[in-house]
């Protein structure tokens, strides 16, 4: 396997395997993705929170007024900047963050140990630090 069908099996069987894992989300994608960035990252404009997730200023803007309804985000005025807003994930919308993750790391140690040997678990102990690298 040449370079570029190995890059294309990696995409492809990780991107499957992403959607298998998504069947066991419980909050919407989109959220999830918002809270992640606001955990990760800390607190960001609508603007900056819609240039991450590539989507109009309009679609995050519903995105973040749903969040804070279910207050999973305090929205406050931006002191450096009048005009703008600040999003900032809230305990509960690290709590129920938290709580995807676990789930999703659940449904894939569960798979773990139904359907893989011992030496194929050691080769996924250094996966993630391998993929980290490739970050483009």
């Amino acid at each position: 396997m040449d370079e570029i069908e190995l890059a294309e099996a990696l995409r492809s069987s990780i991107g499957d395997f992403v959607r298998r894992v998504r069947v066991h989300d419980r909050m919407p994608a989109g959220q999830a993705a918002v809270l992640g960035h606001l955990d990760r990252g800390g607190a960001s404009t609508i603007a900056g929170l819609a240039r991450l997730e590539q989507v109009k200023h309009q679609s995050m803007t519903r995105t973040v007024n749903l969040l804070e309804e279910l207050g999973r985000v305090a929205v406050r005025a931006d002191e450096r900047d009048a005009r703008q807003v600040l999003v900032a994930i809230t305990p509960a919308g690290r709590a129920a963050l938290d709580e995807e993750r676990r789930t999703r790391a659940g449904a894939i140690a569960a798979a773990m140990r139904e359907v893989l040997d011992d030496g194929e678990v050691e080769v996924l102990r250094r996966v993630p630090a391998i993929l980290a690298k490739l970050h483009p």
